[in-house]
């Protein structure tokens, strides 16, 4: 099934408990997608889950304006290396690769979100990485990715339980993936693998009841 319009307004906030979609099939036997928003076809901006079987493998293909992904389960690997689970990477435009899962994977994965000159490829182990204070409370970190040139920053906040934060604003907007426990604000409560997308400007008070641990993306929308 191709999708080529998704949720591609970025002006409009998204809420998508992403473990109640149906898998959707690529156009590769034993690759299957959930996706999230869509912005044109095959190559077009993207961001979804994506599901390896084993043994399930993607021909060489390039990503003109690079490619952002996170290992939620399993390994994935391509000709650049092995990634298991809790790895981050980032793909600058014009990378090309041919990835695989011998063991089968689930990626949180974005495509073509990252036009611009002068980004470095970068891997990291984030089970490696040590948690640092965040901006509240009970509230640490881990930054995956910040360039003053560039207008986001990616990173793992973790929530301990009932850390809460001050109501912010998100001059860029901001998108987070839920990767344990459950996140709320006053717009509802986001349990795990909950995606959400919020647009620039907007604002909100989150906190978690029982502890939480978030990809977030701040900016770039």
């Amino acid at each position: 099934m191709s999708i080529s319009a998704l949720n591609e307004d970025l002006s409009r906030r998204v809420v998508i408990l992403t473990d109640a979609e149906p898998w959707v099939p690529s156009p590769q036997p034993g690759v299957m997608r959930r996706p999230l928003d869509r912005h044109g076809a095959e190559s077009g901006r993207a961001t979804s889950l994506v599901r390896y079987e084993p043994g399930s493998s993607f021909p060489a293909h390039t990503h003109p304006e690079g490619e952002e992904f996170l290992v939620i389960e399993g390994v994935f690997q391509d000709e650049s290396g092995v990634y298991p689970e809790g790895t981050y990477v980032l793909n600058p435009p014009g990378s090309r690769h041919a990835p695989s899962s011998p063991r089968g994977c689930v990626l949180f994965v974005k495509l073509c979100q990252y036009a611009g000159e002068g980004r470095a490829r970068l891997v990291l182990d984030t089970n490696r990485l040590e948690w640092r204070p965040g901006p509240a409370p009970g509230i640490m970190v881990k930054t995956l990715y910040r360039d003053p040139a560039h207008p986001e920053t990616m990173m793992l906040m973790k929530f301990e339980p009932g850390a809460s934060m001050p109501r912010h604003e998100h001059p860029g907007g901001e998108e987070f993936l839920v990767l344990e426990g459950a996140l709320e604000d006053e717009l509802g409560v986001y349990p795990r693998r909950t995606w959400v997308r919020n647009p620039r400007l907007s604002s909100h008070a989150p906190f978690s009841r029982e502890g939480a641990v978030i990809y977030l993306k701040a900016g770039g929308l």
